[in-house]
């Protein structure tokens, strides 16, 4: 038998199996189920599905209501598109839906798929991973023992704009360039060395992340058909395996570096990195172990997860500020009221930037870092909105479609921080915690962001240092464009590139 029958026939087994499978999963499982749509024979609805998902699923909400089922090849998904439905899942319901269906390049970026956070099970594993990403790095006691640091990366990107004042500059790739350097100097204490390769080095990581983030979000066969998995046949785990394998020669060298430097008996930086070698060697917490594995998938989470996301919201608020000047000009007399333009803002004007502070819940509002989530998994049969999830589906919170929802929101596709006023005052107070449920740009319950102290923290500061020390304005002939592009990270179709003026009082300012 030659190569292309043995193809073929192989081929038509999985092709055979997958149909079997659906045959025999999905009899029985339509009683009890939420509405939606009907779909095809074996593919459901996958060929009438849209790149966007967020908003595909926002129209599928407004016609079969606030939770829906969308079978999705052999997979159910579940879409829950209400604050109170919401709370079921992410509350009520935290531990059953505390678990990941994991995709396919999920489990290559993330070392196996149980060695990160993100796709870790909750368990004794889970639970160490995240104490230690909350209490060494990302706890208020954390971030404030690596200020000087943020506070040298952003002195270091205010002399790099004041060089380009006049010319274009792609704002995005900027902060990602920032945010990268402030992260990777929290993780191991070291960034991206002279001016040229800061340039060189943050386009490649970029890009880098950039792919890792599409093929993470990019529609899957092997997702929707797991008995095909072993085919590959979009090519997207061999794409993820290369990727990974590019991220895992750079931790390689970094964590030889460091291990040699301490056999030399040279000084080692009490870092994130040597917090988690030192744990390492001691093999866990004495209820989960902890391996090199687990080191270098926690740092692939923080590079990953910590760059584009912040430095997407940043765009997104700039795109929205400069669309409406109004607002724009209202956070820089604010800026000039506390901190004037004798001096360069500091972290520790943050707390009395109260307007700029809103101008980031509103951006977060409208563009929230991951639309849909990371996607739930219930890991029992259960109820919710009074239909059926059955254990295994894919449950989708749709925070992209729940924060524009006319009914919790006025004017809700209007960019308006003054929203997030006071109630006194006639709008909704709302914070990131997750506790009101028609806002949760960080999602809520055991799975909320671990990280969103510090981009909220990251994101405010790199705004107050672009609108205090610079006016911005489009390039001759350009036009502002507000369109989406969706991945796992909500990004703008296309790249904000604006030219700075500098507004400081005297140029030595810029190179403090």
């Amino acid at each position: 038998m030659d190569t292309t029958t043995s193809t073929t026939l192989l081929y038509a087994a999985l092709l055979a199996a997958a149909f079997l499978y659906i045959t025999v999963v999905w009899r029985g499982r339509g009683s009890g189920l939420p509405p939606g749509p009907t779909g095809l024979p074996l593919v459901g609805s996958l060929l009438s599905l849209d790149p966007n998902l967020h908003t595909y699923f926002a129209g599928l909400a407004a016609k079969y209501g606030p939770i829906f089922s969308i079978r999705l090849g052999s997979k159910l998904g579940i879409v829950i598109t209400s604050p109170a439905l919401a709370r079921e899942v992410l509350r009520d319901q935290d531990l059953v839906f505390a678990n990941r269906d994991t995709p396919d390049a999920a489990r290559s970026i993330s070392y196996g798929g149980g060695q990160n956070i993100v796709w870790n099970p909750v368990g004794p594993t889970w639970r160490l991973l995240r104490r230690i990403c909350v209490r060494e790095m990302l706890s208020p006691a954390g971030l404030d023992n690596v200020h000087n640091l943020r506070r040298r990366e952003f002195r270091a990107t205010l002399r790099h704009l004041h060089a380009r004042s006049g010319t274009p500059v792609d704002i995005g790739a900027q902060m990602f360039l920032t945010t990268m350097n402030v992260i990777t100097g929290t993780l191991w204490g070291g960034n991206i060395g002279s001016e040229s390769e800061r340039t060189a080095v943050g386009k490649d990581f970029r890009d880098l992340v950039a792919e890792i983030t599409e093929m993470l979000g990019a529609p899957n066969v092997s997702d929707f058909f797991p008995v095909l998995a072993p085919l590959d046949l979009q090519g997207i785990r061999r794409k993820s395996d290369v990727l990974k394998a590019r991220f895992d020669d750079i931790f390689a060298r970094i964590i030889q570096q460091r291990v040699k430097a301490e056999q030399d008996g040279g000084d080692t930086t009490a870092d994130f990195l040597e917090h988690m070698l030192n744990l390492e060697k001691e093999g866990g917490d004495g209820k989960a172990p902890f391996t090199m594995t687990n080191v270098k998938a926690l740092l692939m989470d923080m590079v990953v997860g910590g760059t584009e996301t912040t430095s997407n919201t940043v765009e997104w608020a700039m795109a929205e500020m400069m669309h409406n000047r109004r607002i724009l000009r209202k956070v820089q007399e604010e800026l000039d009221a506390v901190v004037g333009r004798d001096g360069v803002v500091e972290e520790s004007h943050l707390p009395r930037l109260r307007y700029l502070h809103l101008v980031v819940k509103e951006t977060l509002r409208l563009h929230p870092a991951l639309p849909l989530m990371v996607p739930h998994c219930p890991n029992a049969d259960t109820t919710v909105g009074g239909h059926r999830v059955p254990a295994g589906s894919r449950v989708f919170v749709n925070v992209w479609a729940m924060q524009r929802d006319p009914a919790a929101w006025k004017d809700p596709l209007e960019f308006s921080p003054e929203r997030f006023l006071q109630a006194s005052d006639g709008g909704h107070e709302r914070d990131f915690t997750g506790s009101e449920l028609d806002y949760i740009p960080f999602g809520s319950g055991r799975r909320i962001c671990a990280g969103n102290a510090m981009a909220e923290r990251m994101t405010a500061y790199s705004l107050a240092m672009l609108l205090q020390a610079f006016d911005w304005e489009l390039p001759q002939g350009a036009r502002l464009d507000l369109t989406e592009r969706f991945a796992i990270v909500m990004k703008k179709a296309t790249p904000l590139v604006a030219m700075p003026t500098p507004r400081l009082s005297t140029p030595e300012l810029y190179s403090t």
